[in-house]
């Protein structure tokens, strides 16, 4: 064999393995490519539809936390609050002792 003849032979193998490679894959294959195209875009509206849905519920879930986050806050707000007023009262009544013992001091 020559060097031109093998390699003209090669390639009209490969030719040929390509399209006889094609032909069963045509013919094996599961579906038509019209099916496949339509699988995929069924598959993609699917997975569309269901990113919304966990985007939504993931949007539900932030709103409750965050309206938790706010009762606590208003909730904790309040007590710090009283804790002031309680802490000013008594302030006030430890000024009005230590004054009337001064006040008593300077009397006697």
């Amino acid at each position: 064999m020559s060097r031109e003849s093998s390699g003209g032979e090669f390639f009209a193998g490969l030719i040929i393995g390509a399209f006889i490679g094609a032909a069963v894959a045509l013919i094996l294959a599961p579906q038509s490519g019209d099916e496949t195209i339509a699988q995929i875009k069924d598959k993609s509206i699917e997975l569309k539809e269901r990113a919304a849905d966990l985007s939504g519920e993931a949007m539900r879930r932030m709103e409750e936390v965050e309206r938790k986050s706010r009762s606590i806050i208003e909730e904790q707000r309040g007590r710090l609050q009283e804790a002031i007023q309680e802490g000013k009262e008594a302030a006030a009544k430890k000024k009005d002792e230590l004054l009337g013992q001064l006040d008593e001091g300077r009397a006697a």
